[in-house]
């Protein structure tokens, strides 16, 4: 592997990380369920394979079918606003009106609760506009400048959202010991409500 190419991976790596980290619904949700411990392996995959999959259709080029269709991404827009929305209700419902006894193992790892939660993931990741816009139209964009080194740019990109989620997921079980009291949980409530009413608020507003 020469220089040029893990010196474009590295970009990559470091584009890709700096959009991912900024707070939003998505990470919230995966913060969430890391610290229940819940699903948190099928809620990161979930993640970095939709990810690295519109990574590498930027890279491909496909952003210019998107930029083609702006009612679809309004459509978008739309949908995933009032998702997230209604998300950030339920979740201020739970600070309002805490279950007696909830606390790390939430709602008990049901097949339903898992299944609900996997659902919830893929909503949060393919009804936000911004995820197209971030990874098919900037980081595909970025990557074409590359030239014949796109693809080790997409792969960075690609293995920092791996990086990240995994890092979120899994680490966010060392705030177990703060988070071990309903009190502490309604706080983190009332963070993921006020961030999925603020981005569901924002995304309506721009459709």
């Amino acid at each position: 592997m020469n220089n040029g190419i893990i010196a474009a991976a590295l970009a990559g790596f470091g584009t890709g990380l700096s959009l991912i980290v900024a707070i939003g619904a998505q990470n919230a949700f995966v913060l969430r369920q890391g610290v229940r411990r819940h699903a948190v392996l099928a809620v990161v995959a979930i993640c970095a394979v939709s990810d690295a999959v519109l990574i590498a259709l930027g890279v491909a080029g496909v952003g210019a079918f998107v930029t083609a269709w702006p009612a679809a991404l309004t459509a978008v827009g739309v949908i995933g606003g009032g998702f997230l929305v209604c998300y950030g209700i339920l979740a201020a419902r739970r600070v309002l009106r805490p279950t007696p006894g909830a606390a790390l193992d939430g709602e008990g790892p049901t097949a339903a609760s898992r299944r609900r939660a996997v659902l919830t993931c893929l909503a949060m990741t393919w009804l936000n506009p911004h995820v197209y816009l971030d990874t098919v139209l900037l980081l595909g964009s970025l990557a074409a400048d590359r030239g014949d080194l796109r693809w080790a740019f997409g792969a960075g990109a690609g293995l920092a959202s791996l990086t990240w989620f995994g890092s979120l997921g899994y680490g966010a079980r060392l705030l177990g010991g703060l988070l071990s009291k309903p009190s502490a949980w309604r706080v983190l409530d009332g963070l993921v409500a006020a961030t999925m009413v603020t981005m569901g608020g924002m995304l309506l507003a721009r459709a």
